[in-house]
């Protein structure tokens, strides 16, 4: 073989096929969330699904496909005959919402202090690296405990706690990238030329940050997720007025014993969400990132 030939095996991926392969990737992960979507908010529309009233004649009824099930419950019911498939559906519409939501008010921030600490560096870049060190220094369910102690449970509550937890990554990540690009031909060129830095800013460099935009923000889905079913897990989530899947996890906790399959589903509805987010973030990484992207 000539000195000038590559290995199959180790020559690099050409650019154009890596894009192509993001963009299968990306629709291929795009598909069973788009199904959790259409079941957890189309189903309801429906009326196909049971009523939520409780039976205390099918307490702890299995799910249809075991022994000793019904089919009038796919999923069975709790120890108060409610059944679990009705719960789980409304519960999911929760859990996605706080999801979004907890990654656009953790995003949000974190991308703009970011992006002015890495653009414009000096004092601006010292005080806002200094919050972000305090941030991450900071346990937080040491943030979540002081905050819903003095305020109590609830939606408005939650997302002040994730905006609080959440910001500080994104800033940094997001701060890294804005260092590198700040000091490409084109960001100095543009300088030179006399464009204004709120034009460089809006108009070139957070464009260029998109690939990393995005792959934080489908990260901070799930991140938010478990951090809602963590602290369901503690008492210290939604509140009982309203159920997701994190609070459905913590209280079929008590119930494994005699129906586990109260704490099975969410749990496992959770684990595929997170997993299906995070995969789908590094392929819409890959996707928009100038480099690779296909001429």
């Amino acid at each position: 073989m000539s000195q000038l030939e590559l290995d199959p095996v180790t020559a690099p991926v050409p650019p154009a096929r890596t894009a192509r392969r993001a963009r299968t990737s990306v629709f291929w992960l795009s598909l069973p969330l788009a199904v959790v979507a259409v079941l957890v908010f189309v189903l309801p529309l429906t009326g196909l699904l049971p009523e939520r009233g409780q039976n205390l004649d099918a307490t702890r009824q299995p799910p249809g496909f075991l022994d000793g099930g019904s089919w009038a419950h796919p999923l069975g019911t709790d120890k108060l005959g409610q059944d679990l498939l009705t719960q789980f559906v409304s519960a999911g519409q929760l859990t996605i919402m706080i999801g979004l939501v907890g990654a656009l008010v953790a995003i949000g921030p974190g991308t703009l202090l970011g992006v002015l600490a890495g653009y414009f560096r000096g004092w601006v870049d010292r005080v806002i690296s200094i919050l972000i060190d305090a941030q991450l220094a900071l346990p937080f369910i040491l943030v979540a405990l002081a905050i819903i102690s003095n305020r109590g449970s609830s939606l408005p509550v939650l997302f002040l706690v994730l905006a609080l937890t959440g910001w500080a990554v994104c800033a940094r990540v997001t701060r890294s990238a804005t260092l590198a690009v700040r000091e490409r031909q084109f960001v100095i060129g543009l300088r030179a030329a006399g464009a204004s830095e709120a034009r460089i800013v809006f108009r070139h460099v957070l464009p260029n940050l998109a690939g990393t935009v995005v792959a934080l923000a489908t990260l901070q889905v799930g991140t938010a997720i478990l951090i809602e079913s963590a602290l369901s897990f503690l008492g210290l989530g939604v509140g009982p007025a309203r159920a997701s899947w994190g609070s459905m996890l913590a209280s079929g906790q008590d119930e494994l014993s005699q129906a586990w399959w109260l704490a099975f589903f969410p749990g496992l509805a959770i684990t595929l969400l997170v997993l299906l987010v995070n995969l789908l973030g590094d392929a819409l990484l890959t996707h928009h990132d100038p480099r690779k992207r296909r001429r």
